[in-house]
Formats: structure tokens, C-alpha cells, sequence
């Protein structure tokens, strides 16, 4: 009896082991997490070419990944990084329709933060756009800034408080999908908001704000944090604000990094911290499954990158949405220039690519876009002064490239789709400012020296050609300038040979070429963004270089919105404006094959001859030479005492008697 006893006991004990095994097995309970994320959509509502005979973007297609994701992870989150606006002509119905959020709405996110150009039509454009989707009755994702907030003596900050606390706009907040507490707040970085000289905001510290959000979100029960960061990564760590952000605030799970376009093909793991970005303009949707255990324990399970192209079909019903979008543009923005949407303005029989950025060189788009400023001086400025002009665009404004085939009306706009003018539409104005022959040189050094450490402050010029070496001294890189006007580029000019013949211009022909004159004051016209940056390049060089943009009489521009060039009609000539009528003026005839590579008006030399690295010295060349002399004089001083220093100990004691 009592064997048999022993028995029941060892089986009942053997039964209970074995019931306990699979969760034994199985050790600590794992969560996991599933986020699908953009960045820098830029307005890109379609599809682009992507310069390799395909397309890239379109919402249409973009629906169609999000649903398939969807499928295979129903408890998806879908997040925006910043920058959702400016860049396609369906941005001229930002403050009016919202046009960007709703389709976000009809998308499904859930939550975006605010990047520099949603503040292109200022603080109080932001408002309007806000106050534009809350009327449609839309649905919209939440929108989270955490550390940017209307500056105290913005005159419209109040109108900018109501808007952001009608529309809800949050720190932070708390999400629940599929069981999970989600805790997800929005970061504006410093470097976005230096490129947002308009919005009126003022820009909190991103360590201390993220940090408040962490403990926040955690004392409310958030598991799994996400930081939609406005501010991006970079090859250099100085200027990789994400991963300085991650290194100084623990507790952030997951971060959407935007701003910088980078493309990430796999996360950046900075402590227990993933850094994500997807690239630009629509081109990818990002995907990112997280899993961890209750004891914080966390590992990657999936991530990838899905391309936005023709081989996704469009979902109809965004496609029908972008649709009417583009009709609202051909009757509120367009209507006044005579276009649509899809006029066919010329076509070209090669590409226009923009500028590879980090690399010093010329370029053909940027040289077109330069070239239809001057034309738009000589053929729709009412009155242009008789003074020589000289005419700039810069890497960081040209956002699009001109493919092979038809140029459209929304093609020419995608180049230069930047900012507002004074008369609250879309697109930055063309303005005139005066500059010495000195500050000419200057900004042409600009091009040269600062490019380096700023890529998209490299420099496109018309009206002037200069030379530069890579090589050279900081600041005093410019070899060669001169003035020279291209009469192919500016107004039609005829050309007859000794007979009175009619002769078509050459390529290279030009009007007149003549030295620079450092005390006279020239006219530079550029974009109303570029104008305004030329008053930082100062800062930016240490206070080696300075521009003062002048009025005509030489004193300084107070108010840029009075040089703004206007038509007959008195109306804005937009920097865009300019590039599609000079477009237009080509004909059937297309782009100039001039324009099929760069031509030659920078010339940009690597050489490391000795002669060209020192000809043509400023004080600064001067200053680092002699630095460089009293450096070589001192070394070689000093080898000199060691040598007989050396030979005193060894020669210098005599025979001990």
C-alpha cells in the first residue's frame, strides 16, 4: 500500500514537472513591436523619375506598401519623421487645404512630427494649414513637438497657440496597439531649425525635452518609446545629432530620424537605442520589428526597406485623392501664369541631374537655373536697372532633377519648390541686392571654401566665371574672377558675319568679359532663401568673410521683401516662375545642348602645383606662410641643438687621470 502510495506521489510530481517545462522552456515573456515610418515626404503626392528609366514615390503607391505591410503586421504603428511639406506643386494648398496631413490621415498614420519647412509659409502659415485640416473634418495624425514652441514676441503667437492646442498638438502621448503601450513624443534638432529663419519658434534643448518625455511617458506606463526626431545623422559624429541624442538620453527604444535624407539600409545602435531613416521624397517605406523581454532585454527581428516604385500598383482611392488635389492646383495657384499642372513647357534630350552634393564642381541644372534668373531679369522684370548683374542659385534650392523627355510645368516647380513669397503664396521671389566688387570675390569664395563643411552652399553663377583650387589655403581658394555675360543665356541676341549674314551665336560666345572692380556696387539677383544667407556668411567663416546685401544707393537691405523683382503687373517673379518660362522660351526645340554638361564658367582645379597653391596670396595665405616658415625655422633650430646636444654628451668629457 504504502509502494503504491510512493508511486501516485512520484507521478503526480513527474506530471506537474512536465506541465511546467514550456514555460520553462519558453523563459521570460517576449513583446514585440512593429513600426512602419517616413521622413522628408516633401508633398512628393507622385511619382518622380528616378533617373534610371523608373519611378520613384506617389501616396498611390505608398498606400499600397503600407496596406501590405499592414497585413502581415496588423498591430503596425505608422510614423512620420518631419518635413511631410514643400516640394511638389500640391504644397501651394498647404495653409488653405492641409493637403499633406489629410492625405496622411487617409493614409493611416498615426503620429508626425514637424520638420524646418512646415514652417516655410512662417508660424502663422503653420497655423493656417493646422486650422485648414481641423476644418475639412479630415481624419489627420497626431502631431508632436516637444521643443518648439511660438517665440514670446512672435506678433502672432497667440492666433499660433489656439491653432496647435485646437488641433491637439502634444509633447507627447501615449498609444495602446495589440497590447502594447506605446509612449512617442516629436524633437525639432538644431540644425533644422537654423534652416527655418521664418517660423517665429523658438527652439528648446533636445537632450533635456527628450529626457522630460522619457520619464513622462514611463510614469504613465509607456513600454516601448519612439522619438520622431527632425533631425538626422551624419558619417560625422559632431554633427550626427540622433546618435548624440541617443548617447546622452537612455530610455528611448526606437528613433525616426529625418532631416538629413539620409537612407539607412540598416539600423544605427547607439547603447540600447535604434536609430532608423528611410530616405526622401517618398522613395522607400521603412520597416522596423523590435521584440523584448520584461526585463529590458531587446533584439531585432526584422528590418527593411521597401522601394516606392512601378512595381507597386496605385490604391484607387488615394490615387483619386491626389487627383483632386492636382485639379485645386490648376485653379487656385496656376491659373494666374497661364499653365496646368501637366503643360508640357520643352523637352530635353538629356538629363539634368541635381549637384552630387560634397563634390566642388560645376553643374549644368545649376548653371540652367542661374541662366533663367538672368533671362528673367532681361524678359519679365518691369524696368530692370542698367547695371551689371550677375545671378545665383545654390545646391541646398535645386530639389529636383529635369530627366530625359517632356519638361512639365510640375517638373520645373519640383526644381526650386522652396518657400513663400511676400504675397503669402507659394515659392520663394526673386530679389535684387547690391554687392562690392569685394564681397563678389567673397562669395565666390563662399563656393570654394565653405562648400567642404556645408554642401548645399555650393554656389551656381550666371553673369560671372571664376576659377578656384581645392588645394589652396582656406579662404583664399579663388584664383581667378571676372565678369562675363553669355548672350546665348540671356536676351536673343543677333549675331551677322562681315556680309551682314544673320549667324547663330556660338556656345561660348559672351558680350563683354571685364576685370572686377572691388569698390563698385554690382547687382546680384538670387532667390529671397539665398539672399537671406548671405548675411551668415560671416558666421559661418569665422569672420574671414562678409556680405552686406545693399540697396541701390548703397545702404544695407533691412526688409528683403524690398527688392523682391515683380512683373508689369507688379506681381512676384518666383524663382521657379523664371526657370519655366525660360523653359518654355526653348520651344520644340528643347534644352540647348549647351546645357548637356557644365560649361566651364567654374572651374574648379585639384592641382598641387606649388605655383598655383601659392599665386595671387591674401593676408591669410600670407599669415599661414609665415606661420609655416617660423614653424620649419623653429623645427630645424631645434634639431640642431639636439644633434650637438647629443654629440657634447658624447665627446664632450675628457681622459680622468
Amino acid at each position: 500500500m504504502k509502494h503504491t502510495r510512493r508511486i501516485s506521489a512520484f507521478l503526480l510530481v513527474f506530471i506537474l514537472l512536465c506541465s511546467l517545462l514550456p514555460a520553462l522552456a519558453a523563459g521570460p515573456e517576449r513583446h514585440s513591436a512593429t513600426v512602419l515610418f517616413t521622413h522628408d515626404l516633401h508633398s512628393h503626392f507622385l511619382p518622380q523619375p528616378d533617373g534610371r528609366g523608373g519611378e520613384s514615390g506617389g501616396y498611390a503607391r505608398l498606400k499600397t506598401a503600407l496596406d501590405r505591410e499592414r497585413a502581415a503586421h496588423p498591430d503596425a504603428l505608422t510614423v512620420d519623421g518631419g518635413d511631410f511639406s514643400i516640394g511638389s506643386l500640391i504644397q501651394t494648398l498647404y495653409t488653405t487645404q492641409g493637403a499633406e496631413l489629410r492625405t496622411m490621415g487617409a493614409l493611416g498614420y498615426d503620429a508626425a512630427t514637424a520638420g524646418n519647412h512646415e514652417f516655410d509659409h512662417t508660424g502663422a502659415g503653420f497655423a493656417a494649414m493646422l486650422n485648414a485640416v481641423l476644418a475639412s473634418g479630415d481624419r489627420a495624425p497626431a502631431l508632436l513637438m516637444a521643443n518648439y514652441k511660438p517665440a514670446a514676441d512672435n506678433p502672432d503667437r497667440l492666433d499660433i497657440q489656439r491653432a496647435m492646442a485646437a488641433y491637439d498638438v502634444q509633447d507627447y502621448m501615449i498609444l495602446e496597439r495589440g497590447g502594447v503601450a506605446y509612449g512617442i513624443f516629436g524633437l525639432m534638432g538644431e540644425d533644422s531649425h537654423s534652416c527655418a529663419p521664418s517660423s517665429g519658434f523658438t527652439l528648446g534643448d533636445m537632450a533635456s525635452n527628450a529626457q522630460r518625455c522619457v520619464d513622462a511617458l514611463k510614469a504613465e506606463g509607456a513600454e516601448f518609446i519612439i522619438c520622431l526626431s527632425h533631425s538626422g545623422t551624419d558619417e560625422k559624429k559632431k554633427l550626427s545629432e540622433d546618435e548624440q541624442l541617443a548617447e546622452k538620453v537612455p530610455g528611448i527604444d526606437l528613433i525616426v530620424s529625418g532631416h538629413t535624407h539620409t537612407t539607412l539600409a540598416q539600423p544605427i545602435v547607439v547603447g540600447d537605442t535604434y536609430i532608423v531613416s528611410a530616405g526622401p521624397y517618398c522613395g522607400n517605406l521603412g520597416s522596423i520589428t523590435l521584440s523584448w523581454t520584461e526585463g529590458g532585454e531587446k533584439s531585432l527581428e526584422d528590418y527593411h526597406l521597401t522601394p516606392i516604385d512601378e512595381s507597386l500598383p496605385e490604391d484607387q482611392e488615394a490615387a483619386a485623392m491626389v487627383e483632386r488635389w492636382k485639379g485645386l492646383v490648376g485653379g487656385a495657384y496656376l491659373g494666374r501664369y497661364g499653365l496646368s499642372y501637366d503643360t508640357v513647357l520643352t523637352r530635353t534630350d538629356f538629363d539634368l541631374p541635381t549637384p552630387v552634393s560634397g563634390v566642388q564642381s560645376g553643374n549644368a541644372l545649376g548653371e540652367l537655373v542661374a541662366d533663367s534668373f538672368l533671362w528673367a531679369v532681361d524678359n519679365l522684370e518691369k524696368d530692370p536697372p542698367d547695371v551689371p548683374t550677375v545671378t545665383v542659385t545654390a545646391d541646398g534650392v535645386l530639389r529636383a532633377p529635369l530627366a530625359i523627355g517632356e519638361i512639365t510645368t510640375s517638373m520645373a516647380f519640383d526644381v526650386l519648390s522652396m518657400g513663400v513669397g511676400g504675397d503669402g503664396t507659394s515659392g520663394f521671389p526673386l530679389v535684387g541686392v547690391y554687392l562690392t566688387g569685394r564681397e563678389l570675390r567673397a562669395a565666390a569664395e563662399v563656393d570654394a571654401s565653405v562648400t567642404p563643411l556645408m554642401p548645399a552652399a555650393q554656389l551656381y553663377m550666371a553673369g560671372l566665371e571664376y576659377s578656384f583650387n581645392t588645394h589652396r589655403m582656406f579662404f583664399n581658394r579663388v584664383t581667378d574672377i571676372k565678369l562675363r555675360q553669355n548672350i546665348t543665356a540671356t536676351a536673343d541676341v543677333e549675331i551677322v558675319d562681315a556680309e551682314g549674314n544673320l549667324m547663330p551665336p556660338p556656345a561660348d560666345a559672351f558680350d563683354w568679359q571685364e576685370e572686377i572692380d572691388d569698390g563698385q556696387l554690382y547687382r546680384v539677383v538670387t532667390g529671397m532663401y539665398s539672399a537671406q544667407m548671405l548675411g551668415t556668411v560671416k558666421s559661418r567663416s569665422m569672420g574671414l568673410l562678409s556680405l552686406e546685401p545693399k540697396m541701390a544707393d548703397g545702404s544695407p537691405v533691412i526688409d528683403f521683401e524690398d527688392c523682391i523683382l515683380r512683373d508689369e503687373n507688379g506681381n512676384e517673379i518666383k524663382e521657379w516662375y523664371a526657370l519655366a518660362a525660360y523653359l518654355q522660351s526653348f520651344g520644340e526645340e528643347g534644352v540647348p545642348a549647351r546645357y548637356a554638361q557644365p560649361d566651364g564658367r567654374k572651374d574648379v582645379s585639384r592641382s598641387w602645383s606649388p605655383i598655383e597653391l601659392v599665386k595671387n596670396p591674401n593676408w591669410i595665405t600670407l599669415a599661414a606662410l609665415l606661420i609655416l616658415t617660423a614653424a620649419l625655422a623653429l623645427a630645424s633650430l631645434l634639431t640642431r641643438w639636439l644633434m650637438m646636444a647629443k654629440k657634447r654628451r658624447r665627446y664632450g668629457r675628457g681622459k680622468q687621470w
